[in-house]
């Protein structure tokens, strides 16, 4: 690999409902190296993967294979948990970049936070029970931990949470 003076890398996940049945979530990756997007489709209450879809535009793996076929496999996976692991099992040894599955999990993660508009309509806005809201909220649903800046170690929210795994 050549030496690197240099690096910067952009992550956008955004989700929007398509219909009263269907939601689409997408993660888009540009960095130094690397140019990606991947984009599910999911039915609404049951949050089944109906599609998904990838692309690579640039990628410093010149046998990075077409993504799309691969992730094919999860169509079906139910969005919630456990499914990292079912992820796991259906694309390993696929040759799939592991920045991609990260991706795939990154829209899933999207399609379930777009649900917490609740959440948001309840957060305190005094500072300290914010903080105390916020730890409440991740140790209870333990995949937002390093899931953003909020709540990446060293955070004040997360002062004291085990990381999983």
């Amino acid at each position: 690999m050549p030496r690197v003076t240099c690096f910067s890398r952009s992550r956008c996940t955004g989700v929007e409902q398509l219909d009263d049945q269907t939601i689409r979530s997408f993660c888009r990756l540009q960095d130094t190296f690397m140019e990606a997007m991947v984009e599910i489709t999911a039915r609404v209450p049951d949050l089944d993967i109906t599609a998904v879809r990838g692309e690579i535009q640039r990628s410093p793996n010149t046998e990075t294979p077409e993504p799309t076929p691969l992730l094919e496999k999860v169509i079906g996976v139910r969005i919630g948990a456990g499914m990292q692991k079912i992820f796991e099992g259906l694309l390993e040894g696929t040759g799939l970049c592991k920045q991609l599955i990260f991706m795939l999990e990154e829209c899933c993660h999207g399609v379930i936070l777009s649900f917490t508009k609740g959440t948001v309509e309840r957060f305190p806005h005094d500072e300290e029970e914010a903080v105390e809201y916020l730890a409440r909220d991740v140790k209870k649903h333990i995949r937002l931990y390093n899931r953003c800046a909020a709540f990446a170690p060293g955070s004040r929210i997360v002062e004291g949470i085990k990381p999983p795994r």
